[in-house]
């Protein structure tokens, strides 16, 4: 086998992992989701839904609803900044994340007796997202799908009028996996009711140990490792259209 070959068959195997482990999250966040919303009426990954509810309760002068929704919002927002304060200390471990998202999900089986309990799952909704943000280069969102169908429609609409998008397929995976993890979540609520949550904690945390399998320099690559520079802007500062990817995927000056 060539030198291009095993680089190829590398690639290839990467993005199959790199699938199965973004299908993997937005299972657990769809079924998190779905027994939130069955538990105690409030969605906990679909903060579009969760807007949509927020307004409503506002115009309708439903203060407590739009305060918890409210609520709902931030700590779902916390979640995610707390994620990446998170991975940044843990040295970008998806294990850490992932144990933090099984154990603020766990505290969802009080829900029905505390309210406020809810708020710990949205916090763990927002943290699942910082596990992975990209695959191959393509933004994948985890806990979200609208803006992945959208992409996934542009991409079909340039498909079909001949233009060349590669990867946009991708876009479809997280629609799979949030979609059959909130049928799953469906049944274990009916099943098992707020102990459910404590499902998702479980595939959450095994999910954890098995990502220590996936090699670290592809568990980097499920990362966002471009950030702007701070020196964007000033005189004699490389602009990031500027910035050229050097030999380790990283942006390197031109």
């Amino acid at each position: 086998m060539s030198r291009f070959s095993r680089r190829a068959a590398i690639k290839r195997r990467r993005l199959v992992v790199g699938c199965l482990f973004a299908v993997s999250l937005s299972f657990i966040s769809g079924m998190t989701d779905a027994v939130g919303f069955l538990t105690a009426g409030d969605f906990v990954s679909f903060m579009s839904g969760n807007t949509t509810r927020l307004s409503i309760a506002l115009a309708e002068d439903r203060t407590g609803a739009a305060l918890r929704l409210a609520g709902i919002l931030l700590m779902f927002v916390v979640g995610n900044a707390a994620g990446v304060v998170l991975n940044r200390f843990a040295g970008r471990r998806q294990l850490v994340v992932l144990l933090a998202v099984a154990l603020f999900s766990a505290f969802g089986i009080f829900a029905a007796l505390d309210p406020a309990a809810i708020l710990s799952v949205a916090f763990a909704m927002g943290l699942i997202n910082v596990a992975l943000e990209e695959v191959s280069g393509h933004p994948l969102g985890v806990s979200y799908v609208t803006g992945a169908l959208s992409r996934f429609g542009r991409g079909l609409g340039r498909l079909l009028t001949g233009q060349h998008h590669p990867g946009w397929w991708l876009q479809i995976i997280p629609w799979i996996g949030l979609f059959s993890g909130t049928v799953c979540g469906a049944f274990l609520e009916a099943g098992l009711g707020r102990l459910a949550f404590l499902a998702s904690a479980g595939a959450a945390m095994a999910l954890g140990f098995v990502s220590l399998a996936i090699p670290p320099r592809w568990r980097e690559g499920f990362l966002i490792r471009r950030p702007v520079p701070r020196t964007v802007g000033r005189r004699g500062a490389r602009r990031p259209d500027e910035l050229k990817p050097g030999a380790d995927g990283l942006a390197s000056p031109g």
